[in-house]
């Protein structure tokens, strides 16, 4: 029995002690859930719905808690029910209805764990959005990661989710970019406020390969600042595939200007009665949706600004459609929530339509100390440099564990360690114990059968584990609903370590010289069920799933 098949159950049962008492069930909510008391001695699950539902309905909480007791006790897959406190429900499976788990698991596969939490949600979820004028920086690799795993989990959820990358590429930053890339070609000095670096270098010297004819050109400047656009998009694009990151969408500010996107949304914002003009420039009063100033759409000079690329880019995104829009910042960017919520309400739509996720930083430490310089950025470091130190699957995990609020030291020593201690390792190892113990049992010729006795699963370290198996669909709702992906890595890690104690104290095969009995069977399937579960939970953080290790 699943912890949502329970749900609905003692749902249906406070329905029915609502009945027996007379009381008015319009009170009732349309689904509760069960959750896993701290002390296993309080039973295998535990509700509080007699506690929420008992004042609405004017009765006793307690009362209440006996009479839906009663039609509990007599479901089937229900060993006990225990009353505590004021009204808590306290739960038991028989071995039967809480085995049944592993069967369901195995069954269900990949599938395991999606849910339908967010159906019907259409969502735009922006991450990264670094501007192209030099490699990911580690802030953005964090994002790479949470960013692609969020949206794994939304999918999972049954959010209609894309991806999308806003690419910067109108505005001073690429004309500076332009300036670094020719002033490196001609063998002069970086111009001010150009950028620096290895990387810089690289591409002018690309662009020349591409366009021999570059310096020749009319306007040189023009072939540097398109051919090296496309140059470090490429190059941007390439990296992000490498690390396991897709986005559906490069969305292109250039884009907006050149199909007068900009002047739409400036039209439509005035004729909701928020622009004015002062000063010689014109204004958005987002002071009236609780920004700190209101904001230039167009200055003095008749330039449009950043801001008012911001307002037609979230326009462009609701009339795509989009319900539900999330945006990743870094903490570099936390002012800019404020004025993002300002757009949102300007164009009249709901709180909560927008919603802004703001990331701390990462430091990347080797014996302790910060690596602040990368080999090819020069002042910073960046996606590849992270990958270089840790690989792919380590960066991801580290980088997706923690809540985004938290600042994350990420410690190489640490994360290259191949040992318990490094939270990856201990996952992935679960995972190759599981096919290691399956790949014995096929070479024996043991085979787990078709179906098993679910009733023989009772030892503690089984019923921990399909307690910690049947939680995985709860968990991945959650992170969803959160917009939290880190709570399936620590998820996995909980897996893994009743995994570990449950192939320490339960032989799953029989010696060689031993047949194999139904309680070997039924913890083949219990191991095969785990199986599942630690590939599809690291497979929602983007994260391999090795057999051998």
């Amino acid at each position: 029995m699943t912890p949502e098949t329970l749900a609905e159950k003692v749902l249906s049962a406070t329905r029915a002690a609502f009945e027996a008492l007379a009381l008015d069930d319009a009170v009732l909510p349309t689904q509760t859930a069960v959750e896993r008391p701290r002390d296993p001695k309080h039973g295998d699950y535990a509700s509080n719905i007699a506690l929420q539902t008992a004042k609405k309905a004017g009765t006793n909480p307690r009362a209440l808690a006996e009479k839906i007791a009663e039609h509990l006790a007599s479901i089937d897959g229900v060993a006990k029910v225990d009353i505590a406190g004021p009204g808590f429900l306290n739960i038991t499976l028989d071995a039967a209805a809480a085995g049944e788990i592993a069967g369901k698991i195995v069954a269900a596969g990949p599938a395991y764990g999606t849910n339908n939490s967010m159906e019907g949600v259409y969502a735009n979820l922006e991450f990264v959005s670094a501007n192209p004028t030099g490699p990911i920086h580690a802030g953005g690799t964090r994002w790479a990661a949470m960013g692609d795993s969020l949206a794994r989990v939304m999918r999972a959820s049954g959010a209609k989710l894309t991806a999308e990358y806003y690419v910067n590429d109108a505005g001073a930053q690429i004309e500076h970019f332009a300036g670094s890339l020719l002033a490196r070609a001609k063998g002069e000095p970086t111009p001010e406020n150009g950028y620096v670096g290895a990387y810089i270098d690289d591409i002018a010297a690309d662009v020349l390969k591409r366009r021999p004819d570059a310096l020749d050109a009319e306007n040189p400047l023009d072939v540097f600042r398109t051919v090296g656009l496309e140059l470090m998009l490429e190059e941007i694009k390439g990296t992000l595939a490498d690390f396991g990151t897709h986005f559906d969408v490069f969305f292109s500010e250039k884009g907006l200007h050149e199909r007068g996107e900009l002047d739409t949304a400036v039209e439509r914002l005035t004729e909701l009665g928020h622009v004015f003009e002062a000063d010689g420039a014109l204004w958005l009063r987002t002071t009236e949706f609780g920004d700190d100033k209101d904001r230039v759409l167009k200055n003095s000079k008749g330039g449009w600004t950043y801001f008012a690329s911001d307002c037609a880019y979230y326009l462009d995104k609701r009339e795509r459609g989009f319900e539900k829009l999330v945006l990743m910042l870094g903490a570099d960017h936390h002012g800019y929530v404020g004025r993002m919520q300002a757009i949102s309400q300007a164009f009249g739509d709901e709180p909560g339509t927008l919603e802004i996720l703001i990331g701390q930083f990462v430091n990347l430490l080797k014996n302790g100390e910060p690596i602040r310089l990368s080999k090819r950025a020069g002042n910073m470091i960046t996606l590849n440099d992270v990958v270089e130190a840790v690989g792919v699957d380590a960066a991801r995990y580290a980088l997706t564990r923690y809540s985004a609020d938290s600042t994350i030291d990420l410690d190489i020593d640490l994360w290259t360690k191949h040992g318990n201690e490094n939270p990856v390792y201990y996952v992935q190892y679960a995972h190759a114990r599981t096919s290691g113990v399956l790949r014995n049992a096929a070479e024996r010729g043991v085979e787990k059968g078709e179906s098993y006795d679910a009733s023989l699963l009772t030892h503690p370290r089984e019923s921990d584990l399909l307690k910690a198996l049947a939680e995985f669909p709860a968990v991945v709702a959650t992170a969803a609903e959160l917009r939290e992906p880190h709570r399936v890595a620590r998820y996995a890690e909980e897996l893994a370590a009743a995994y570990h104690r449950f192939q320490h104290d339960c032989r799953v095969l029989p010696f060689p010289d031993e047949e194999t009995t139904p309680v070997n069977q039924a913890r083949l399937w219990a191991v095969d069920a785990t199986r599942v579960v630690l590939a599809n939970a690291l497979g929602l953080l983007g994260v391999s799933a090795p057999e051998r290790m």
